[in-house]
């Protein structure tokens, strides 16, 4: 691990839409890490419900309210978004820093935000050999913001709660992007809720679990006046109507429940795709372990033909080299159902038998 502030040639702006964008229907999808067969109707229903009420402005209070019960927090403490990629952006807009730093391999909007508001963005890069682990003594002193993913995108690494929280100090801001951790079973390691760690600023994302990426709906926890900061620099009426509404059903005592129970099929699920790509052996393929997100990093040799051999046998994954960290040898993994991984393997094999020709 080490900590560089060149912006290095990824291109920050690639996300797991764009592998299945124009010819997505012919495509399975793997690269997208959104739970499949979602939004369920009932959600749908609320939404829907939610329609006649769009000759009114947006109201958030109710929705406010229900997340900050979710998290047992006052309201002051919570800030509804357009989805967690609007939240880095009122972060990066709206926190006066001199010394910003990302952790990669991550998701790369915190970084990007950052660098279109003017920031020079340091990066430390967590490595292989250490199983893409934090050592939070890497992270230099003098960063005053430090971006961690938890469960992180795209390594699927969970980081323990502890260490974390060794990255607060006094007079640095530190956001933990936590857009995967209801997809951890017991939502292990997650800080949501806690007021006890200084400068913490917690993100969640309601389109993950949900199948909400199109309506767009997160949340930003953190201390009154720092959300009174980030509220200021939204704009009037951020959060449609139907997103609240969404955002109130899915932090109900039943949807937590649903939550909770499809964490552990996606464990499961997920178990049982590594369980198929250890069959390649670690000289064909490696799987990073253990996998804790409802998605799968792995290296591959000729990944970049093996990818596009994926896409003729109808799958799209997610590339890995647009990540700092990374290169052309990874790709990711989204997490499906066992029939879906059962293909999904055949194909692996029969597309890396035909990158090795």
């Amino acid at each position: 691990m080490h900590t560089e502030h060149d912006g290095g040639p990824h291109d920050l702006r690639h996300h797991g839409d764009a592998e299945v964008r124009d010819d997505g229907a012919a495509l399975t999808d793997l690269a997208v890490n959104v739970r499949a067969d979602t939004p369920p109707a009932w959600l749908r229903e609320v939404i829907a419900g939610s329609l006649d009420g769009l000759a009114a402005y947006p109201d958030g209070r109710a929705a406010r309210a229900a997340v900050a019960a979710r998290h047992g927090l006052p309201v002051e403490r919570v800030l509804l978004t357009a989805g967690a990629a609007e939240a880095f952006v009122l972060l990066a807009r709206a926190l006066k820093v001199r010394q910003p730093v990302v952790v990669h391999p991550q998701f790369t909007e915190p970084e990007a935000a950052l660098r279109d508001a003017g920031y020079a963005v340091g990066r430390v890069l967590l490595r292989r050999r250490d199983d893409f682990g934090l050592d939070p003594s890497l992270v230099p002193e003098d960063a005053d913001l430090v971006v961690i993913g938890n469960p992180t995108n795209p390594t699927s690494v969970l980081h323990p709660a502890a260490s974390i929280v060794e990255l607060a100090r006094p007079g640095r801001t530190l956001v933990v992007d936590e857009a995967f951790m209801d997809a951890v079973p017991g939502e292990r390691e997650a800080l949501a809720g806690r007021t006890d760690v200084p400068g913490l600023v917690v993100l969640r994302s309601l389109t993950k679990t949900w199948g909400l990426a199109g309506l767009r709906i997160g949340y930003v926890l953190a201390d009154p006046g720092t959300i009174a900061e980030l509220e200021r620099a939204q704009p009037l009426w951020p959060v449609s109507t139907p997103a609240l509404a969404a955002a109130e059903a899915c932090v109900s005592p039943r949807a937590l429940a649903e939550a909770a129970h499809a964490a552990h099929r996606v464990a499961a699920d997920r178990a049982h795709l590594v369980a198929g790509l250890r069959e390649f052996g670690p000289d064909g393929l490696q799987v990073v372990e253990p996998a804790e997100g409802p998605f799968v990093l792995i290296r591959l040799a000729r990944a970049a033909a093996v990818r596009r051999h994926l896409r003729d046998l109808g799958f799209a994954v997610r590339r890995g080299d647009t990540f700092p960290g990374l290169n052309e040898e990874w790709l990711r993994l989204a997490v499906r159902d066992r029939t879906t991984v059962n293909r999904f393997v055949q194909a692996l094999d029969r597309a890396v038998t035909l990158a090795g020709r």
